[in-house]
């Protein structure tokens, strides 16, 4: 999902104000093969760990699924950063995370809502791509739905299903089932991926009612 340079800087801040203090411990899952926040983390003074199979072979990291990782016991924070919509039980991982909080623990989710990438926002979308950037995911979805023949709704459910991805509304509410909830709010999500195109200028397309807002901010903490 997204890759570009502009990902994690832009939502650190929304990370690190819903932390406990330096030193805790902090568990960042699906931290990919830049590292996610651990190093951002580290540097911060948190106990920070990064658990994903493409993590880098670096300290600090494991390189597997978080699902059969040795998690430290009582871990302060989970950070989990577009990770969940794609794993094969939602709500078996969002119990780990759970068990693996003290209690007051804080969870902090980034999560993308599939199902409200519509028609008019894939077009704004790709629109903004250009023909002759590196073929990145959304590059792919544009030229795979053209190939298709098929009507946007149709393709995007259909993709959707092969890739076993879960739905914005499902994660939120495993989440409420578990969790104390925080804070849910939405935001700019395809921005990282689209040539000289801001976080500002796709929050403005959604305030303009251009397109759809399809990520999701998500805190929560352990009863």
């Amino acid at each position: 999902m997204p890759t570009g340079d502009s990902w994690l800087p832009t939502l650190w801040p929304l990370v690190r104000a819903h932390l406990p203090g330096s030193p805790a411990r902090v568990v960042d899952i699906g931290c990919g093969p830049l590292g996610g926040f651990v190093p951002m983390l580290r540097a911060d003074g948190y106990d920070a760990v990064g658990i994903d199979p493409q993590a880098p072979e670096e300290p600090h990291y494991q390189r597997i699924e978080f699902e059969r990782a040795e998690l430290p016991l009582q871990v302060d924070a989970v950070v989990a950063s577009t990770s969940l919509h794609h794993v094969a039980d939602p709500a078996e991982v969002i119990d780990r995370i759970t068990t693996t909080l003290r209690a007051g623990g804080a969870v902090v989710i980034v999560e993308w809502a599939w199902e409200k990438f519509d028609e008019r926002t894939a077009e704004w979308c790709f629109n903004r791509l250009g023909q002759d950037e590196e073929a990145g995911w959304l590059n792919r979805r544009r030229d795979e739905w053209l190939a298709s023949g098929q009507e946007w709704p149709r393709y995007l459910r259909d993709w959707a299903e092969r890739e076993g991805l879960h739905s914005g509304d499902l994660l939120v509410r495993l989440l409420d089932e578990r969790l104390e909830r925080r804070l849910l709010t939405d935001g700019p999500y395809f921005f990282p991926d689209l040539p000289d195109t801001t976080e500002d200028d796709e929050q403005r397309a959604i305030d303009a009612g251009q397109i759809q807002s399809t990520r999701i901010d998500y805190v929560g903490t352990r009863r």
